[in-house]
């Protein structure tokens, strides 16, 4: 059987999780989308579900012959640049088509699978089911309507803004943000991200099937992922709060997460988001917690 890497090599968890798999004598590989569709070839028959992959060397894998894969970043396709515009438009549809086909058709364990990582990009939702499952969430708004956005931000003794989507850092609003000039730009260009401010400690906790692993991090910045030298100290969570990760990890639809809680001076967890392909690497190394071996055990059942 073989395992599947969704990633490549520049990656260095996905380096890691390969290297590691090959030395307990497992074969794996990884599934690079990039190469698709100049160097990776699919082939899929929705009558029957047989299918199998061509890897770049030449290999032939077929569908049922694949245990399980790790989805550790998916970097779309690459269709070769052509010179009519109607037909590059046409050839990323079909390429993308083809590779979310393969991305949902392929009958294995998936950790995690396409469907968690769609989930994970509409953040207010996630926000929202985390609340409808008995979980505390900040007081949040999303919206592009200035005169709601100032409304919120007044209502809440501090407050903080991030992108709805991600992929920026969270910071403190000013009054400098609420200028009605500025603010009117900067939501006419995008909708944002507004929550209460809830001071005191990060958690993360990392959930792997049925296992819990989580950590204090120490830092004084307000996102602790622009701090390099923030330090992890292992902590065991209050039952409930395990039980309530064990929930989140199942209700979003993920084998396994990290979950980012704050615990407010008042001794509240409150439930910031869960991310669907964590990095693990420096928090391993940190705590001792054992994450490759239960991903490589989750990988193997």
């Amino acid at each position: 059987m073989n395992i599947l890497i969704l990633g490549n090599s520049e990656d260095a968890h996905a380096a890691h999780l390969k290297q590691t798999l090959t030395q307990a004598g497992v074969t794996v590989d990884y599934l690079d989308t990039r190469l698709f569709p100049t160097q990776l070839r699919l082939s899929w028959q929705p009558d029957t579900g047989l299918g199998y992959l061509t890897l770049p060397g030449g290999r032939k894998l077929n569908f049922s012959e694949i245990r399980s894969v790790f989805w550790r970043s998916f970097s779309g396709v690459n269709v070769p640049s052509l010179n009519d515009p109607d037909r590059q438009r046409i050839a990323v549809n079909d390429a993308m088509s083809a590779m979310r086909t393969l991305l949902q058709a392929i009958p294995c364990r998936w950790v995690n699978s396409w469907q968690a990582y769609q989930f994970h990009k509409e953040k207010p939702l996630q926000l929202h089911k985390a609340k409808q499952i008995g979980v505390k969430i900040p007081a949040t708004w999303i919206g592009n309507d200035p005169e709601q956005a100032i409304a919120f931000v007044q209502s809440q003794e501090k407050a903080i803004f991030k992108p709805v989507y991600g992929g920026a850092h969270t910071q403190f609003i000013t009054q400098d943000h609420l200028d009605p000039k500025r603010l009117n730009l900067t939501l006419s260009l995008s909708p944002v991200t507004i929550q209460e401010y809830i001071p005191g400690t990060n958690i993360r906790s990392y959930v792997i099937a049925n296992s819990v692993y989580s950590a204090e991090i120490r830092s004084p910045s307000l996102d602790f992922r622009e701090d390099l030298e923030a330090e992890l100290i292992p902590v065991e969570l209050p039952d409930y709060i395990q039980q309530q990760c064990l929930a989140i990890t199942q209700a979003f639809m993920l084998e396994w997460t990290a979950i980012d809680w704050r615990l407010s001076p008042q001794g509240e967890y409150v439930f910031l988001e869960a991310n669907p392909s964590p990095m693990f690497l420096h928090f391993e190394r940190q705590t001792g917690f054992p994450i490759t071996q239960e991903l490589i055990q989750l990988l193997l059942d």
